[in-house]
């Protein structure tokens, strides 16, 4: 799962590596006296279309770490069982402090040479 999500941002990563060449290629080619029609459009067209799967994908990896960091519940991960034994793990040593505070507020109050 974790190699998947990364081929996918090397895809974004060489998709966007397109999206810069394209905008090259339009400004280049708007540069000149006369521009090409047809090569501008299908320049255009291969911006237009990765740029659009760029956007898709690095919305679905936004989604996927959100899941992640908010700790629901999704495949092949476990920080929301490692979050909670943690948080779990928390609550057990606050309540030993605690308990060694009343231990010592019992023996303080029950000592009769107080």
């Amino acid at each position: 799962m974790a190699n998947d999500r990364l081929r996918a941002l090397e895809d974004v990563e060489k998709e966007i590596a397109l999206v810069l060449q394209s905008a090259g290629t339009i400004v280049l080619e708007l540069s000149k006296e006369k521009a090409n029609a047809s090569l501008l459009d299908r320049q255009l067209n291969q911006f237009q279309t990765s740029i659009n799967r760029v956007e898709n994908e690095l919305s679905s990896q936004i989604r996927y770490l959100t899941q992640v960091a908010t700790g629901q519940p999704h495949e092949g991960s476990t920080y929301s069982a490692r979050k909670d034994c943690q948080m779990a793990l928390n609550r057990a040593e606050y309540a030993r402090v605690k308990l060694g505070e009343l231990g010592r507020t019992c023996e303080i109050m029950l000592d009769p040479q107080t």
